[in-house]
């Protein structure tokens, strides 16, 4: 049961074959300070350590919540929709193989907000990180002081991993979408939650070390392609149009 005043956030890291890159996400999570969370790993079928690198991250760590599973999915956004049937937190937020909370007390301040606001999503800022979990520069988006789903006309704003949605309004990750799914759960997300008036927090902090090469970054045209016909499902043709020319010539 949540202690009174705060609020579960389920954190979802997805793996496959991330032995390399895991032990600082898990350590990340394990530092965090007292806030009421859970961790829903989800791993595709592991054959490099991973795994057993969960069960020790498991049997270490006796007070967090974890909720461990390995078998074969369908690629990575299907097993993010695993993570989210799984997932109990009232918020949850994805942070995969790589990734990193940035400081020891990020999930105790977005609970601390969340216990005060309801709010469809609390966000923030991102840095980027190397392969080996050092520092490369800050995110070059940054997030606007008043976030709707209007704003990712101009591009996906906030990191996905820096974006704790309100789970009850979160629809599973479209999975006719290989490289940009995230982009399309976000703004259904922040849509949804315009609707039925619920506010956007920013946090005005850093959340996550985000790892440099992560899919979408390795898939980058494939991605622009899926996010183009994303911009124009939701802001039209013409708007992405020229957004699309901006972005080139800005």
């Amino acid at each position: 049961m949540n202690k009174e005043g705060e609020v579960l956030v389920s954190i979802v890291t997805v793996t496959f074959n991330a032995a390399e890159t895991l032990e600082r996400t898990l350590k990340s999570v394990a530092a965090q300070k007292a806030c009421d969370f859970e961790h829903v790993i989800i791993d595709g079928g592991s054959t490099d350590g991973t795994w057993e690198m969960v069960e020790r991250y498991r049997q270490s760590n006796p007070s967090i919540p974890v909720n461990a599973v390995s078998e074969r999915d369908k690629g990575l956004y299907d097993a993010m929709n695993k993570g989210l049937r799984l997932a109990k937190g009232k918020y949850v937020c994805f942070l995969n193989a790589g990734d990193k909370l940035h400081k020891q007390d990020t999930l105790y301040n977005i609970c601390s907000i969340a216990s005060k606001v309801d709010a469809g999503c609390i966000f923030g800022e991102t840095d980027i990180v190397d392969n080996d979990g050092t520092f490369l520069y800050h995110r070059k988006k940054r997030t606007p002081e008043q976030l709707s789903w209007r704003s990712f006309r101009y591009g996906m704003l906030v990191c996905h991993q820096s974006f704790y949605a309100r789970r009850d309004i979160c629809e599973p990750y479209d999975l006719k979408y290989r490289f940009s799914a995230d982009f399309d759960w976000c703004v259904k997300i922040m849509k949804k939650a315009e609707e039925i008036n619920l506010p956007l927090v920013n946090t005005h902090e850093i959340l996550t070390d985000y790892l440099e090469e992560g899919m979408t970054t390795r898939n980058h045209k494939a991605s622009l392609r899926e996010r183009f016909a994303i911009m124009r499902k939701y802001y039209g043709l013409m708007t992405t149009l020229w957004m699309h020319i901006r972005f080139i010539f800005g």
